[in-house]
């Protein structure tokens, strides 16, 4: 077995772990590190805090994934300060070998590699992911992730996506409202302000407005407790909204990918596990007119593993070296 570093880079927190790899699979995880990224003004510097917290060196590998596409020069993270250097990356965190995905990317990667117990049903027949074929990802957070999987024989590929930044598809007339009235803050609409950590914020000012009543929630934190616990009216018609365009975007991008399963991940499909059951999740991921009968027919599952993203940064550096740890 050989050790590697594994991160996972998010618009909030950056956590850490030491993972252990052999054959091309993950074989173990330790303990995670948890990190807020506005408490350091660098990855390096949040990786030398990680370090200090060891009792040995850290090992000179690494799978790391980032909230962003990995494109270019210079990463700039959508909800996060900090700017990443690939080609700086091993000099400034002392390197010998590592692998940068996109942190879905990392999430598709768990996916193709956790067992069946790490997969609670959601919706449509009760059966295992396919073993053949394509699997979409689709996480809210502090932003909206989406990665595509392709199982084909006994290799696996994974498509980093930005499809959390298609267009928010209204299908009710509260939801047009909910549209005209966001598009006077932002000139598009993304998916990713309606289905997303903030974006509950936005669903929740726009619905008080509608209904003429004040705002009282200014807290995030507080909107999301208070949402779930259903203790405000109206922060609890912005989580019906949520679920409702949750199912509605994942059925979309299910279409877009041609699969034949789904996956519901990230900070907030996990937070909601026992809620979206209950929602018009399901009633929305099917809505899809004339290819209604084949969504029915399609397992959606949400992913219980508790840092997919640590598992998945190591799962692509493992894939990435399958004779290591031999």
């Amino acid at each position: 077995m050989r050790e590697i570093v594994a991160v996972d880079i998010g618009g909030t927190h950056a956590r850490f772990a030491i993972a252990g790899i052999k054959n091309g699979k993950v074989v173990e995880l330790g303990e995670a590190v948890t990190l807020k990224c506005a408490e350091h003004a660098s990855l390096a510097l949040a990786w030398e805090a990680f370090g200090r917290m060891l009792d040995h060196p850290l090992p000179k590998e690494a799978g790391i994934a980032v909230a962003c596409p990995i494109k270019g020069e210079i990463l700039q993270m959508t909800n996060n300060p900090w700017i990443i250097q690939p080609s700086q990356l091993a000099k400034r965190l002392h390197l010998n070998d590592f692998i940068l995905v996109n942190d879905f990317g990392a999430v598709a990667h768990a996916v193709a590699q956790v067992d069946a117990s790490h997969m609670q049903h959601l919706c449509g027949p009760e059966v295992d992911l396919p073993s053949q074929g394509t699997v979409s990802i689709i996480g809210p957070g502090t932003g909206l992730g989406a990665a595509c999987l392709l199982k084909r024989n006994d290799k696996y590929f994974v498509m980093e996506t930005e499809g959390g930044h298609l267009d928010y598809p209204p299908l009710d007339d509260v939801e047009d409202k909910i549209l005209k009235a966001l598009r006077s803050r932002f000139r598009r609409v993304s998916a990713e302000r309606i289905v997303s950590g903030p974006g509950l914020t936005n669903l929740y000012e726009v619905i008080a407005e509608l209904q003429g009543l004040p705002i009282t929630l200014r807290d995030n934190k507080t909107l999301w407790m208070n949402a779930m616990e259903g203790s405000d009216s109206i922060a609890a018609a912005a989580l019906e909204r949520f679920c409702l365009s949750l199912g509605a975007v994942s059925g979309d991008l299910a279409l877009a990918h041609g699969a034949q399963g789904v996956v519901i991940a990230g900070g907030l499909g996990l937070r909601l596990a026992n809620i979206l059951g209950k929602s018009g999740f399901s009633e929305r991921f099917v809505a899809k007119g004339r290819f209604e009968s084949m969504m029915k027919e399609m397992p959606v599952k949400i992913i219980t593993h508790p840092q997919p993203g640590l598992f998945g940064a190591a799962a692509a550096y493992a894939e990435a070296h399958p004779n290591a740890g031999e």
